[in-house]
Order: C-alpha cells, then sequence, then structure tokens
C-alpha cells in the first residue's frame, strides 16, 4: 500500500509545492485535484492543480519531471461533480469534464480517476436509475478506450438541506454498488472507498472491505465522530451534519487497526490517501499542513 492525501485542502499551493510538500512530509502519493476552471460550489470544491483543458506536451513532461523529482506518485485525478444533476448544463459540464480527466490520467501514464455518480436528490434511487444508466454508460466506454480505473467516492453529500432529502451522489451503500456493477459490468468501475461515511450511516464500515474487494480501486482516509447525545435529541432522519463532526484519522469512531486488517487480508496494494475535511485544523495553511503531518505520523504506523 502507498500513503497519500488529497490535495483539495491545499487550494493556495502549486502542484509543485503539493508534491514537495508530500515528500517533505514522507507521503508516497497524493490524489490531485482537476476541477475545470470555475467558482466553487462548496467547501473542498473548485480546486485545480491540474489543468486538463491545458494539458499539452510541455505540461505532461513537467508534471512528470515533478514526480520523478520528488519521488512522489499521483495515486489518482480527482473531480467530485454532480452528472446526474437536474440540471441539465451543470450535468453535461460534469460528464464531458469528467471524460477529459479520464482522458488527462492516461496521458500522463496513470490508473485511476476518481469521482462520484451523482444524483437527482429530490427523486428515488429507483427514478434515478435510468438516468444513471444511461450517463455512465457512456463514462464508462470511455474509461475502458483508455483503460483508466475509475473509482466511486461512496458520500451521499447528504449534509445540508440544499442537498435534502436524497443527496447528490447515488453509490452510497452496498445494495446500490451491487446494482451498479451488475447493471454496468466493467474492470474499469468500482470504488474510491471511504469508511467514515459508513460510519455516520450507522453501518458497518469493515464488511464491504471483503464482498467489494474485487472493486477497491482507492481508498480515502477519513475519520467521523458521532455524537450520540445529539443523534439520540434529532434522530436519523435529521441533517448529519448535526450528529456528525468529520475527522482525522484516530480522532473518530473508525478502528483504523480492524481497517487496515481487513484491508491487508484482501491483498490490497493500492494507495490509501488521507482527506481532510476536520474543521478543527482549518483556520490556516500551517494547521492544515499540520493535519497532513498528524495524520502521516498515525497512519504510518498501518502502511509501511
Amino acid at each position: 500500500m502507498q500513503l497519500g492525501f488529497v490535495s483539495a485542502i491545499l487550494p493556495e499551493l502549486s502542484l509543485s509545492e503539493v508534491m514537495n510538500l508530500a515528500r517533505e512530509i514522507g507521503y508516497d502519493c497524493v490524489e490531485i485535484m482537476c476541477w475545470p476552471q470555475e467558482k466553487a460550489t462548496r467547501r473542498y470544491a473548485g480546486i485545480t492543480h491540474i489543468d486538463v483543458a491545458q494539458l499539452n506536451k510541455f505540461r505532461i513532461r513537467e508534471i512528470q519531471a515533478l514526480v520523478n523529482e520528488t519521488g512522489v506518485k499521483i495515486s489518482a485525478l480527482g473531480y467530485y461533480p454532480n452528472p446526474l444533476s437536474p440540471n441539465k448544463e451543470e450535468a453535461r459540464t460534469a460528464v464531458n469534464h469528467i471524460k477529459k480527466v479520464i482522458r488527462a490520467a492516461s496521458v500522463l501514464g496513470l490508473q485511476n480517476v476518481n469521482t462520484f455518480i451523482g444524483r437527482d436528490w429530490q427523486k428515488s434511487v429507483e427514478d434515478n436509475w435510468k438516468l444513471f444508466l444511461s450517463t455512465w454508460k457512456s463514462i464508462i466506454n470511455q474509461a475502458e478506450k483508455y483503460q483508466i480505473k475509475v473509482g466511486i467516492e461512496n458520500c451521499p453529500m447528504l449534509f445540508t438541506e440544499d442537498e435534502w432529502p436524497g443527496g447528490k451522489n447515488l453509490g452510497t451503500t452496498p445494495v446500490i454498488w451491487e446494482k451498479m456493477f451488475r447493471d454496468i459490468p466493467s474492470d474499469y468501475f468500482g470504488l474510491n472507498y471511504d469508511p467514515s461515511h459508513l460510519v455516520w450511516q450507522q453501518m458497518n464500515y469493515l464488511k464491504p472491505i471483503k464482498e467489494f474487494q474485487h472493486k477497491l480501486f482507492h481508498i480515502h482516509a477519513k475519520d467521523a465522530r458521532i455524537d450520540r447525545d445529539k443523534l439520540d435529541q434529532v434522530g436519523i432522519m435529521a441533517h448529519p451534519n448535526l450528529f456528525h463532526t468529520p475527522k482525522l484519522p484516530g480522532m473518530g469512531d473508525v478502528d483504523w487497526g480492524q481497517f487496515f486488517s481487513y484491508l491487508s487480508d484482501t491483498g490490497y496494494d493500492g494507495s490509501v490517501c488521507v482527506e481532510v475535511e476536520d474543521r478543527a485544523f482549518e483556520g490556516s495553511l500551517d494547521a492544515r499542513i499540520r493535519s497532513l503531518q498528524q495524520s502521516y505520523n498515525y497512519l504510518r504506523q498501518f502502511v509501511v
């Protein structure tokens, strides 16, 4: 396994600065954000460390030289929009850019792209399914053409009122993953698995590691802390931000020793990237760098 982090937490740094910071701390890899050049619509969105629309031969050589110089690999290219948005222009932009990111991963000699399935959050899973199939068959055809593995992060994108009631990402639970992979069978369609999202959904986050071991393309290391007193007051039907808090690995309810025990049993040898969304470390760039150092120090005991 390789230990890395997600570059979204460092929006003010250049790609070179991100990669050199990773080397200084000791990380093996970084998942690089590749949003289009547009205004961000939510936290951690709109971050562009590689602009795939400007990826000419000179820039490709520059990025490859940076990887060689630092010894830090790019674990994946990341872009997390809503390709099934009821806003047709938003959905069209998302799909087109995902395909550009897939092409970019190929020309950079990478193997992985991470993203969301998307969802019309005002409709049921069943009512989203026809659009999911028509949209994602095209995307996975592109992935197969370029031999790039597309990992779906299992974040429900269901935290605030504007994402209520269904959330903006369809690929969130084992029963949905089974149906996804059955209806679009492909060796290039899998998961970017984040255990923290099962924690706040009150689900077993270890069981899917074994059940979907052949679909684990990439891992996000993020923790979550459940406030049981708040949950007792508001219940599971409340907005999840009312009873849970994203935390750094080791500061929430995930048992990382068990997690890596299960993961190593599957033979997984890919990337595990820290995703920092802990507000306690967001006050400054220095604090966010400390969060990456702390996460590295904690997780390195499991990834050697």
